[in-house]
């Protein structure tokens, strides 16, 4: 019985790649420097999945930035803008397509499906040429052959690929990245035969969009794909994957009948109804990838239940064509609980990490073949029966409070329009007032104050003092700037979940399990393992100390339920729902107890909300109703002079737009100026809002540094579908990070730039 992996983490167990990426990103080392860190790390990984007995392991999934970028490259799809005279594809244009450099600002950015994993957007176009111009995945795979491990080199299919893009500006209306469909092609075939002639076997081609409500057009170009790409394919094994939902009716057949495809990978924990699928009609002497171990969270897999599933599969497929696989990439979760030192014995024993849910599979396809590992058996049985009986996952009163939430609906007293003319009266704000998103540069100085005061080498007098000095820095800069409404840099926060989560009963941390967000962007999700519910307060000490030192308004920054809730690793043992009402009740007495230190606006800031829809059309209503309520539930006990914020970022916003509406926020600031502005067209559709919005103004994941002039350029483009009076003037997102030196003449640049504004309006008046 055959193991497979879809994918693996690419940072290292200690973000050893995080490292060698800012390191050669800061001139500080070389190219080669930064290649030999990926080597190591990719060469460990491989060597530690075939140790394990794995039998398709993945190559070609170790990106510098993601996976689609890589497949940009690979295609030569390079915007024009970028300068790329062909060739193969070096670090310069690959990360200035991926962050921007000096003079051209970076591609769009979005979140890869319903992770909080991202990718830079292709932008294509009807005179966009292909070519092959990065070899990588020819390389990858020799570099693992010469270790003596074959692989399963890894594509991100012609068509998901397609599908993922989006018009360039200035491509006609009627332009469907689709209709490239044909040109694309050769490309793939030339990488397709260079792997066959390098000795590869197999070839995953990863097409998740088959998880998508997908018209009959898009189903068949997946028909036309893989029938133009059957000759080159030939003498190849190959599996096309899909994953994170189920795939629908139409979906299955269109992909269990695709021709030069030898097997088919399905997410069996997101995707359960596809069982159903595979129960009703298998293709006879085709291998099933079964997804069974869960690629996207951190709980040991239910083994018993796994082998039962996996010996009925067998039944349906035969035992030579079923193999055991996870249900995505493991990208999604931590790399290893061995270099986990502070977990308890009882909460370890729950949890299963990237490296050993690669033996969690691997002990379910030896327990297939008739070699079962009954130890290991009886250890996770064990577990399971602990984690399911343990006192410290249940809290009756937090039970209690988080079901009575269902009998209101939580809407604030009066409407957003009176609201607003009453905080308007107490504020006393210019228009197109001015603010940022909440953080403000993370320094090494700053870090290491953090980090030393959490190994207990400094008092905790002398840590308030260092953080009340970095905050009282940020405050001036702010009033030097003229900015209008402030925040305190956040200078006590490593991370906007992570920091809440520590202080939130029901929530675990661990010490080095990092996850990729972006490029080198990690984040170390909090680990939800009971009910939640809040000690005492959180943030009111700094942010009134942080309001005493200004007259201008202060805001009080906090994570809304359901982002703390789409970026954790959530307990799987009752509806996220129940777990997300839970968490906003304590976010709400977080609210209450800002406002009745003095605290006049608050942001609560929602920036996974978006994510964490459904990927299918049928589910999003739900999902969309109690995550919507759990934001609502934060903020409805506060007087109407107290002014809500809330904060999105790098998702696309128009489809759930009445959804936005109706969490009642009295201001949105909500991520703009890096997907070309595509949140306005709703406003020139005509949907009417009523609340003050801001939309960015500048991409702050660029080191690019915006000019006055393009800054109110962009503001006049907001001002002709926006009303002048709900108009905020704010960067996309928060500044940790970026540097001082690119921070202070950007903000100089967006202050500028909103009094120029105020000073035509008013003389057009």
């Amino acid at each position: 019985m055959a193991s497979h992996i879809v994918g693996y983490p690419r940072m290292g167990p200690k973000r050893e790649l995080k490292f060698a990426l800012e390191s050669f990103w800061d001139g500080k080392s070389t190219a080669e420097d930064l290649q030999k860190v990926a080597t190591d790390l990719r060469c460990s990984i491989w060597k530690q999945m075939a140790d394990a007995g794995t039998k398709y392991i993945p190559s070609n999934t170790f990106a510098y930035y993601d996976q689609v970028l890589d497949t940009t490259a690979m295609v030569g799809a390079v915007p024009a803008r970028y300068n790329w005279n062909g060739g193969e594809i070096g670090f310069d244009t690959y990360f200035s397509m991926a962050r921007g450099n000096a003079t051209i600002g970076a591609m769009e950015m979005t979140k890869w499906f319903d992770t909080n994993y991202h990718f830079i957007v292709p932008e294509l176009s009807a005179e966009t040429k292909f070519s092959y111009a990065s070899h990588k995945a020819v390389s990858e795979y020799k570099e693992a052959k010469a270790l003596g491990v074959e692989t399963v080199p890894v594509l991100v299919g012609p068509v998901s690929y397609l599908l993922l893009s989006k018009p360039a500006k200035g491509a006609e209306k009627s332009f469907s990245c689709l209709s490239l469909l044909g040109s694309l092609l050769p490309v793939y075939k030339e990488v397709i035969a260079e792997l066959k002639a390098a000795g590869a076997s197999w070839i995953q081609f990863d097409e998740p969009t088959l998880v998508m409500d997908l018209d009959a057009e898009k189903l068949s170009a997946f028909t036309d794909a893989y029938s133009q790409l059957e000759s080159t394919l030939s003498g190849l094994n190959v599996v096309v994957e899909t994953y994170f939902a189920d795939v629908s009716a139409e979906a299955y057949k269109t992909l269990t009948s695709l021709k030069g495809v030898t097997g088919f990978g399905f997410d069996l924990n997101r995707g359960a109804k596809t069982l159903d699928l595979i129960k009703s009609g298998f293709p006879s002497g085709k291998y099933l990838f079964a997804g069974i171990v869960d690629g996207r969270n951190i709980w040991a897999n239910d083994l018993a239940s796994s082998l039962e599933t996996l010996t009925a599969l067998e039944g349906i497929v035969g035992k030579d064509k079923l193999v055991v696989s996870t249900s995505c990439s493991l990208l999604h979760t931590a790399v290893d609980l061995v270099n986990e030192t502070k977990f308890d014995q009882e909460l370890k024993s729950w949890m299963a990490f990237a490296a050993q849910k690669v033996l969690e599979v691997n002990a379910l396809a030896k327990a297939l073949a008739g070699q079962k590992d009954e130890a290991f058996f009886s250890a996770n049985a064990a577990a399971l029966a602990s984690r399911k009986s343990s006192p410290r996952v249940t809290n009756e009163a937090v039970q209690k409070a988080a079901t009575a939430v269902r009998g209101s609906d939580h809407r604030r007293a009066t409407n957003v329009s009176s609201r607003l003319d009453a905080q308007q009266k107490k504020l006393n704000l210019p228009i197109l007032p001015t603010t940022t998103i909440g953080s403000f540069p993370q320094t090494i100085e700053l870090r290491r104050v953090r980090r030393e005061y959490k190994a207990k080498k400094i008092s905790e007098a002398d840590y308030v003092e260092a953080i009340k000095k970095e905050i009282l820095k940020v405050v001036k800069l702010q009033e030097e700037l003229d900015i209008d409404v402030l925040v305190h840099g956040e200078p006590e926060r490593n991370d906007m979940v992570e920091y809440f989560g520590e202080q939130l009963s029901g929530f675990a941390f661990s010490v080095n399990g990092w996850v990729q967000s972006y490029g080198s962007r990690c984040v170390k999700p909090p680990i939800i393992y009971g009910d939640v519910s809040r000690p005492k307060a959180m943030t009111v000490f700094w942010s009134s100390m942080a309001q005493s030192m200004t007259t201008r308004p202060m805001k009080g920054m906090l994570t809304g339920p359901v982002t703390i809730l789409n970026w954790s690793f959530v307990r799987d043992d009752q509806p996220r729902f129940e777990t997300c009402y839970q968490i906003a009740l304590a976010i709400k007495d977080e609210v209450e107890d800002l406002e009745k230190a003095g605290i006049t606006v608050i942001q609560i800031d929602e920036a996974a909300l978006r994510e964490g829809v459904p990927l299918r059309k049928s589910e999003q209503a739900f999902y969309l109703d109690w995550a919507v309520h759990s934001f609502r539930i934060t903020s409805c006990g506060v007087q109407d002079t107290t002014q809500i914020h809330t904060h999105m970022c790098y998702s696309n916003f128009n489809d759930i737009i009445h959804s936005i509406i109706d969490m009642d926020a009295d201001v949105i600031t909500i991520e703009n100026s890096r997907s070309d502005e595509k949140l306005l067209s709703v406003f020139r559709e005509g949907v009417k809002y009523g609340a003050g919005i801001g939309p960015g103004v500048y991409d702050i994941h660029s080191p690019r540094i915006p000019s006055t002039e393009e800054i109110a350029d962009r503001v006049n483009k907001m001002l002709a579908v926006l009303e002048t009076n709900i108009l905020w003037v704010n960067p996309d997102c928060g500044l940790k990070t970026r540097k001082y030196a690119e921070v202070k003449p950007a903000l100089t640049a967006m202050v500028s730039a909103a009094k120029l504004l105020r000073k035509e309006l008013a003389s057009a008046k």
